[in-house]
């Protein structure tokens, strides 16, 4: 970095005294220079410092200015109290005051609001208010700026506070600076934290004397950075992508510092302090205004600091920071210094990076891509023009003089040469003993090694050397001199191979030792060989030549550039050079140079590098040629002339000419390639000519070939025939399978044999099968005897019937039939006789698992009276289990289930009126029903709530009902319960009035409500905590599963020895007439000591009363014998479970015994329901239905 004064203007008083500058500032476009000197307003030409006005409209000193970012107006304030706003033309539109000095003003970067600030406040101004806004402050206001986007504006106070206010000027944060009072800020700006692209606010002040950064917040980042010196002005400055400070002073110099607050450079100097500068928007210019009366602009020059090695690109950003650039992975690294980076270099794994007090060496981890640690560090200042490092050593050139400087920085050798030193370039070599490529600038081109002390003379021309590079095998060098011609001389005799006009800068291509580009007059020309060059358009300078892609440097930037070979190629391929054709290629060409050059080294007979061209495109049929004559070649000998012959035929039949290839196979004793070669383009004809003698295997050939041709022409019918003719059985049967031709299928089936093509009589009957013939393809598959395939068959295509036949005649097929059969059930949605078919499958997991998912979604639906037949179901299932189980643990289990799954069938049978009850606005059941209903499932839950029955429901069901019928115990008794249930939001209103109505109520049942046992004869209570049975005896009850009324039924047991084939026998029997005993007067005799008596239940009755009315009633023959069959219902149940026996103790009480569920029911209710559905109530069953 470097500066140069553009122009310098010394202001003077009338006396002729220094006129000291206080202020600066740029127009918002550029080209005038507004200065603050005395108590005038100087305009300057920016250009070329011409003063252009000298506004008065101050009575006192100017202390500052500032421009409008729209660039309509400017701001002028000073110690006369007021703020001038003048207009781009140089005239004032516009005044106004404070109470004290102006000390600073600012405008606001997106709108047109002017901060002008004082000794003891500060106003806001803009040309939409008529009135200036203003805001008291504790001290004098020093510096002000607003951020980026315009909503902050921070104030720099005297007692060294920063305070940071909105637009409105509220206060949102302060930071107070240490030292208070002895702290002013004099010197603030807003500039962008580099790291995360947050907004920073930089702050100066005198008692510290130190650089500060802090967040929008007030926070403060990073460490304070000391200056040295007071700062009067602080600038953000933006160049080139970077974020950088322009900081002025009692140093009496304007200094630029990295956004970090590092010093990178002194910009002006002057005689006495810097109170102002400048930066020019988008632009290198930096104004500075001095307390001596110096009024100057100053332009900044930023030259570039980069390295170049092979692939590798280092350079210098925003100053502190080296980028090291993969040019081909475009991976990046960034090094950060925290200093100004003067030079650059970089080698295989080193690099080198000179700051302003000494030299750093990095080195790049081991299997890690780009990525640097420091390895040495040299304390020194070093001078010089060019720097390059190698392995162990740094080599500085200053003019004439190159020295070897070690990494611990003791200088180890140096060099003398006869002229200044252009270029350097290294050219590798073992460490420590590298060797440089230099060009001087007399045109001498010297090589040195690092150790040898005395350079090498390689050639000399007359002109300077501005550039140079060595080819890859380093025979070649080419220079491009101050006459801008590039020249390549053969090292070997410093011959001048060519030369070519208009260049400024050259690179010799890494993989290629003909090639190499150079730049020039916005051109780019790569030259191949002798051959003339290839031109395209180009900005920059070539720096590097990577196979296709050029490094270019354009302007700050290095740019990768692709860069297409073809001109190279075809120049080589036009004077036959087919390998270094390839090498060319290889570097980067299309796909169709490639087809290019595989074609033309395939006509030249360049097989390997045809074959390399081919590999290339992929082209694999030319491949397949390329290896077909390769294997021709390595068999030699004598019959080498022949491949040679047929090589040539083969390409002869790849270009198209057909006939000379087939007269050559034929001359070449290789008919059958002829044959081969127009059977493939079915010219069958011009086959047959070329067919020898006997060749029947030819001939079968040609009909098989023939018969493929007709597929393809879509004359499927004529195709299968040939296929048939020439044994390709399958073919044919595909293609009229296909057609669907089931007659052709059926015809060639008949034909073959069943031992020898059983497998192509299977391809023929799944055919047959697809195709819709099922009955066809199962007399297939009887004559191949294999029945499972016929099962499978049927099964596929949905024949059940005759599949369920085959199952029954075959149980072996069983489980291969009745799964399939139930899965497609359960897809028809026909779940019911699903389950039964997992049953015969033998999968009765699966068929619990059908029936138990029924259930539960049924009681999810509120489906109840379907969950109950589900359920039912589920219960005869397990029975069915019990009664195949031989171990009676197991079957125990089982009968267990049942048990409860038939109770959960009931349970859910009788709630589905209660629920309709409570949820429909209608009912079809009968108070006395509905009440019985609730009390059967209240007793029934008491051991456990069952999944979707509402006790809520069933409990406000009985107190309803019990309320209707007059029995207010129960009512009563229903309320209690319902206090420990949630009760529904609707029916809290209807809970509330009922339980006001029920306790009015006496505390009794109607006796006609009183359940009666008909064992003991004795009243129930409605609500019994033992369940549904007597409270007396334990005797179960009977209900009839209509009305749920307690049925006249007593249970009673038959005695052990007697089966029940012959209890059934002895109750169907009609008992004896009784007799009179006049000794008892009675009409019945007890059943004791060897007496009888008419009526056994009652001899049992009054045997057992003094003893045990809980026990079980067990008949012997006598008593079976006397009971009348009308009286007597049986209910059988499948093994194991044992019949059960009731007796009907009011005989005039019609009942109705259902076979299929042993459910009893009041007859006249079960046959009205019978006569409305045509099935029992519960199990659904009709009377044709098979029983169990």
């Amino acid at each position: 970095m470097r500066t140069v004064p553009i122009w310098v203007d010394k202001v003077h008083t009338r006396d002729n005294s220094e006129q000291q500058i206080y202020d600066l500032c740029f127009s918002a476009d550029g080209t005038q220079l507004i200065a603050a000197a005395g108590n005038k307003v100087l305009v300057y030409e920016a250009l070329t410092g011409t003063l252009l006005h000298s506004l008065k409209g101050h009575k006192d000193i100017v202390y500052c200015v500032a421009f409008a970012k729209d660039g309509k107006r400017f701001a002028s304030g000073g110690a006369d109290k007021n703020v001038i706003i003048w207009t781009s033309g140089m005239e004032a539109i516009l005044k106004y005051s404070h109470n004290d000095t102006i000390q600073c003003v600012s405008y606001n970067p997106v709108s047109p609001i002017l901060a002008s600030c004082s000794s003891n406040d500060f106003g806001l101004w803009s040309p939409e208010q008529k009135n200036v806004q203003k805001y008291r402050v504790s001290s004098r206001v020093c510096s002000c700026s607003w951020n980026d986007d315009g909503t902050l504006l921070a104030l720099g106070l005297a007692n060294g506070t920063i305070s940071i206010r909105n637009r409105s000027g509220d206060e949102k944060s302060k930071i107070e600076r240490p030292g208070g009072n002895q702290s002013p800020v004099w010197a603030l700006c807003w500039n962008i934290n580099r790291s995360d692209q947050a907004e920073m606010l930089c702050v100066t002040d005198w008692g510290n004397r130190t650089l500060s950064f802090h967040l929008t917040n007030g926070k403060q980042i990073r460490s304070e950075k000391p200056l040295g010196f007071n700062a009067c002005r602080i600038v953000p400055y933006r160049h080139a992508g970077g974020d950088y400070l322009l900081v002025c002073g009692s140093s009496r110099q304007c200094q630029l510092f990295s956004s970090e607050g590092y010093a990178l450079g002194s910009i002006a100097e002057c005689s006495k302090w810097v109170w102002a500068t400048a930066t020019k928007q988008n632009s290198t210019v930096v104004a500075v205004g001095s307390e001596d009366g110096t009024v100057g602009c100053h332009q900044l020059i930023f030259s570039t600091v980069h390295g170049l090695y092979k692939e590798r690109y280092a350079f210098r950003e925003h100053l502190t920071d080296v980028v090291v650039h993969h040019l081909l992975t475009e991976e990046k690294v960034r090094i950060c210094c925290r200093d100004l980076i003067k030079k650059i270099a970089i080698y295989k794994n080193r690099l080198a990076v000179q700051l302003q007090e000494k030299l750093m060496i990095y080195e790049q981890q081991e299997g890690e891509q780009l990525h640097y640690v420091i390895k040495e560090r040299i304390s020194q200042n070093f001078e010089c023009s060019l720097m390059v490092i190698c392995t162990n050593h740094i080599i500085l050139c200053h003019e004439k003089k190159l020295q070897s400087v070690n990494f611990q920085g003791v200088k180890e050798r140096e060099w003398t040469l006869d002229s200044p030193v252009r270029y350097i370039k290294i050219v590798g070599g073992p460490a420590n003993k590298e060797g440089l490529l230099l060009g001087l600038k007399n045109g001498q081109v010297s090589k040195i090694f690092l150790d040898n002390p005395f350079p090498v003379e390689l050639l000399k021309i007359s002109v300077p050397i501005r550039c140079l590079d060595l080819s890859s095998s380093r025979q070649k060098v080419a220079i491009v001199d101050d006459n801008n011609t590039c020249s390549v001389y053969q090292l070997s005799n410093n011959e001048l191979i060519c030369q070519e006009p208009h260049a400024n800068s050259v690179a010799w291509n890494i993989h290629c030792e003909d090639m190499l580009c150079f730049s020039g007059q916005n051109w780019l020309n790569i030259k191949a060989s002798n051959f003339p060059c290839h031109q395209q358009k180009f900005q920059g300078y070539v720096v590097g030549f990577y196979g296709a892609k050029i490094f270019c440097l354009q302007g700050y930037s290095m740019t990768t550039l692709q860069v297409p070979l073809s001109a190279p190629m075809y120049q080589y391929l036009d004077r036959k050079l087919y390998r270094e054709a390839y090498e060319v290629a290889c570097m980067g060409v299309t796909e169709a140079d490639w087809s290019q050059l595989a074609h033309e080294s395939v006509n030249a007979l360049e097989l390997e590098i045809a074959t390399q061209a081919f590999q290339r495109i992929q082209d694999y049929k030319y491949l397949e040629l390329m290896e077909s004559i390769a294997n021709q070649k390595r068999l030699g000998g004598p019959q080498a002339n022949i491949n040679h012959n047929v090589f040539i035929g083969d390409i002869l039949a790849w270009q198209g000419k057909f006939n000379e290839a087939a007269r050559l196979y034929r001359k070449c004793g290789r008919s059958d390639k002829a044959v081969a070669l127009f059977t493939d383009l079915r010219l069958f004809d011009q086959a047959q000519e070329y067919l020898s003698g006997d060749s029947t295997v030819e001939r079968m050939t040609i009909l098989k070939k023939r018969a493929d041709w007709a597929q393809d022409i879509h004359d499927p019918r004529a195709a299968a025939e040939m296929y048939l003719n020439a044994g390709e059985i399958l073919k044919a049967v595909e293609i009229i399978a296909a057609n669907g031709w089931t007659s052709m299928l059926v015809d060639a089936s008949r034909k073959l044999d069943v031992t020898d093509q059983a497998s192509t009589l299977r391809i023929i009957s799944d055919h047959l099968r697809r195709l819709g013939s099922v009955q066809l393809a199962c007399d297939i598959l009887r004559r191949l005897g294999d029945t499972t395939a016929l099962a499978a068959a049927l099964v596929e295509c949905g024949a059940w019937t005759e599949a369920l036949t085959l199952a029954k005649q075959i149980p072996d097929l069983s489980r291969n039939v009745y799964l399939p059969y139930a899965r497609w059930l359960a897809e028809q949605e026909q779940f019911i006789e699903a389950q039964q078919a997992y049953y015969e499958a033998g999968c009765l997991e699966e068929a619990e698992r059908v029936l138990n998912t029924l259930a539960m979604n049924a009681v999810a639906l509120n489906k109840y009276e379907d969950a109950s037949h589900f359920f039912w179901l589920f219960a005869k299932h397990r029975l069915q289990l019990a009664a195949k189980t031989d171990l009676s643990n197991e079957a125990l289990k089982h009968i267990t289930q049942f048990h409860a799954l038939e109770r959960k069938s009931s349970a859910y049978y009788a709630y589905q009126a209660i629920h309709r009850f409570t949820n429909e606005p209608f009912t079809s059941s009968l108070p006395e029903a509905l009440f019985n209903m609730a009390r059967y499932l209240l007793h029934e839950t008491l051991h456990g709530p069952l999944t979707g029955i509402s006790q809520f429901a069933v409990v406000y069901s009985l107190m309803k009902h019990a309320k209707t019928l007059g029995a207010y115990k129960t009512a009563k008794h229903a309320v209690t319960l319902l206090q420990n249930l949630k009760i529904p939001v609707q029916f809290q209103e209807s809970v509330d009035l009922a339980v006001l109505s029920i306790r009015a109520q006496p505390y009794q049942d109607a006796e006609d409500l009183l359940p009666l046992c008909y064992r003991c004869s004795m009243s129930n209570p409605l609500y019994n905590p033992r369940g549904n049975c007597c409270i007396h005896c334990g005797e179960n009850f009977i209900f009839s599963f209509i009305s749920f009324e307690i049925l006249p039924l007593v249970e009673f047991y038959i005695e052990e020895d007697i089966s029940a084939a012959e209890a059934l026998q002895l109750i169907k029997t009609e008992p004896p007439k009784a007799t009179n005993d006049l000794r008892n007067g009675e009409d019945y005799q007890l059943y004791e000591n060897d007496k009888q008596s008419t009526d056994p239940f009652s001899s049992y009755f009054y045997s057992h009363q003094l003893r045990d009315q809980t026990s079980k009633i067990i008949l012997n023959r006598d008593a079976l014998l006397r009971l009348k069959p009308t009286e007597v219902i049986v209910c059988r149940w499948p093994s194991p479970l044992p019949s059960q026996y009731y007796r009907n103790f009011l005989p005039d009480v019609a009942l109705k015994h259902c076979k299929h569920c042993n459910k009893i029911f009041h007859a006249d209710d079960y046959e009205l329901h019978y006569l409305q559905k045509n099935q029992c109530p519960f199990c659904r069953s009709s009377r044709s239905s098979p029983t169990f």
